[in-house]
Order: C-alpha cells, then sequence, then structure tokens
C-alpha cells in the first residue's frame, strides 16, 4: 500500500547516525544517499530522512511511524541504539496489551523530536 515514507530533520549528520543504529538494530540499512536526504530498507530505500530547509521546523503534531522487528530482542536493541544516538526515551520495550496480546514495542524520540517505534508482532512473523 504505502511504497516509502520522508520525514524532515533539523541536522542531516545528527539524524544519519541515530538512523543508522537504530534501523541498523532492526536489520535495516542506507540504502541510497543525496545530498541531502537518505534512504533506508531492507532491499531497497523505503523510508527517508531529508534535510529540513526551514529555520523554525519542527516534525507534525502526532507524527509516529513505527517500524517492524522480526523479535523483541531486536525491539530492545532498536531501543538502546536509539538512546545510545541522540533519542529520548518515549516508552521502554515491552508488551503492549491495548495494541493486541502479540505486540510488543517501544518508542523513541528522534534528535528532531518525530516518534519512532519498533514493534514485534508474534503472530505476525517479518520477512525482511
Amino acid at each position: 500500500m504505502i511504497d516509502h515514507v520522508s520525514i524532515g530533520v533539523t541536522d542531516l549528520e545528527v539524524s544519519a547516525a541515530f538512523y543508522d543504529a537504530a534501523l541498523g538494530a532492526l536489520g535495516m540499512r542506507r540504502f541510497r544517499e543525496l545530498p541531502t536526504t537518505i534512504g533506508y530498507g531492507y532491499d531497497r530505500a523505503t523510508f527517508w530522512i531529508g534535510a529540513s530547509e526551514q529555520s523554525d521546523f519542527s516534525p507534525g503534531r502526532g507524527f509516529h511511524v513505527g517500524f517492524a522487528a522480526t523479535t523483541k530482542e531486536a525491539v530492545d536493541a532498536f531501543h538502546a541504539a536509539a538512546l545510545t544516538h541522540g533519542g529520548r526515551d518515549a516508552g521502554a520495550p515491552g508488551p503492549r496489551p491495548m495494541y493486541g496480546p502479540d505486540y510488543y514495542g517501544a518508542f523513541v524520540f528522534d534528535p528532531t523530536g518525530a516518534k519512532v517505534e519498533a514493534v514485534c508482532r508474534t503472530d505476525s512473523p517479518l520477512v525482511p
């Protein structure tokens, strides 16, 4: 349904270090680098970060993107890597029964303030 997602960042270098680590913990990698954007994915770029040209840029209110993880350990690694590389905690790894009996997730704010998540659903294995 969705081919790719792009978000703005205030500091491309800082955000790239954050996403290299956090998405790397989920098995994703950089696929494409342009002067002001970087694309991440498993086999092609499906998630992009781009330097904002606006001096007063901030993420949209309520913006949230969730990345699929193959295991609960990958969710834990995502959260730890994100916090080590400039992220702020927005919900430690753990079950979220309000989202379903098999939902295990972790939430962080990236260096620009966008809310990102890793989630493992035990009833629906991810095949990257």
